[in-house]
């Protein structure tokens, strides 16, 4: 990665963009205190909303840090899906009591005028997820001293990234919780395909002349030292910094981290309509192998019922997302998950050290 880029933050440890109110300032201020990168998730708000989170971080750190935006999606949703899904959840709308949302509240998540703010009063890094911004949005994130960094799923994607003129892209493999930031949403997939994180990044080192983020399914040291050895030039963790107590997951998220009541993750559309890794709960053992490709008109139908489900205390109604290492979660501050992440990646260091060198060698 360019020295300017790593230069922002002194360790390979990014803490991942998490929509939905898991990304918090709290969160990201801890984890740039302690020598990552911490973002900022402006997915689900609107422009004065991340502008705020904004003034708030600014407000606990002086040291660098990232905001990400959600690129605005095709219309590809087929409505009469998309009706016959919203008429499967109404037993659900009834259960907790509310209705179901309006799937054509918009589709755009506010990008333009996001992006409007982030020119007029930069911040040092953006990233992008599901799709590529183009040339231009790169070009004026450059002019005004913004690294760019975007999402990809496949070695294929990632020389979209690369011709678009971004500065890193964060390779992100199958393990990763929440939201795959796959460019275009495949129906024909299922949503249940992906690439394993070590064999992608792989694929996009050759691919792609770009350095590489990974993300997915990360949660110890010892993990950062195996991707970047594979190729990477940094480690971004999501479900590792949501157990923190800084993280703004809801409580009941949280505890099914660990909660043997929650032995899996799958891929899901139930929740929103794109494929995301989460919890496998009921909501999602029932409504999963039905729910169609529709982003974000699915996310929109089930806010209510997703807020209903988290304010009755049902952890089998919420998305919980989390990727596949989510076991292995440990309750401790973010800003000493770090350092203990940073110790981690340091003794596997001094291992593979040992064993190049002959010291371990069989």
């Amino acid at each position: 990665m360019s020295s300017a880029l790593t230069d922002l933050f002194p360790y390979p440890i990014v803490q991942a963009p998490m929509a939905g109110g898991v990304s918090v300032p709290a969160l990201a201020a801890a984890v740039c205190e302690a020598g990552g990168l911490g973002f900022l998730a402006a997915g689900y708000k609107t422009a004065d909303g991340m502008y705020q989170e904004i003034k708030q971080l600014r407000g606990l750190t002086s040291r660098p840090f990232g905001v990400n935006l959600f690129m605005p999606q095709p219309e590809t949703a087929d409505p009469a899906a998309v009706g016959v899904y919203a008429h499967q959840l109404a037993g659900e709308a009834a259960w907790y009591e509310t209705e179901l949302g309006d799937p054509d509240c918009g589709r755009d998540d506010g990008y333009e005028a996001k992006l409007a703010v982030l020119l007029d009063d930069p911040v040092p890094v953006v990233s992008f997820h599901f799709g590529v911004p183009s040339r231009e949005v790169v070009d004026s994130l450059h002019r005004v001293g913004t690294f760019a960094l975007v999402a990809a799923t496949t070695a294929e994607e990632a020389r979209a990234v690369e011709r678009s003129g971004a500065d890193a892209v964060i390779a992100q493999g199958a393990e990763a919780g929440g939201h795959q930031g796959t460019h275009r949403d495949h129906p024909e997939t299922g949503g249940v395909v992906g690439t394993g994180l070590l064999s992608l990044v792989a694929q996009v080192r050759e691919a792609v002349s770009l350095p590489i983020v990974a993300a997915g399914g990360i949660m110890r040291g010892g993990q950062i030292a195996a991707v970047l050895a594979a190729g990477a030039s940094a480690a971004q963790l999501g479900t590792a910094f949501l157990a923190t107590p800084e993280s703004g997951a809801h409580a009941l998220h949280k505890d099914a981290l660990t909660n043997p009541l929650f032995v899996r993750t799958e891929l899901t559309r139930a929740f929103s309509g794109r494929p995301a890794r989460g919890l496998v709960n009921r909501f999602l053992r029932e409504h999963g192998p039905y729910a169609p490709a529709a982003y974000p008109e699915v996310h929109h139908l089930t806010a209510p019922l997703r807020k209903a489900a988290a304010k009755a205390g049902d952890a089998q109604g919420m998305a919980l997302w989390a990727g596949q290492g989510h076991r292995m979660a440990r309750d401790l501050p973010a800003g000493r998950l770090v350092e203990v992440l940073a110790a981690e990646l340091a003794s596997a260091g001094t291992a593979l050290s040992q064993y190049t060198t002959g010291g371990n060698a069989r």
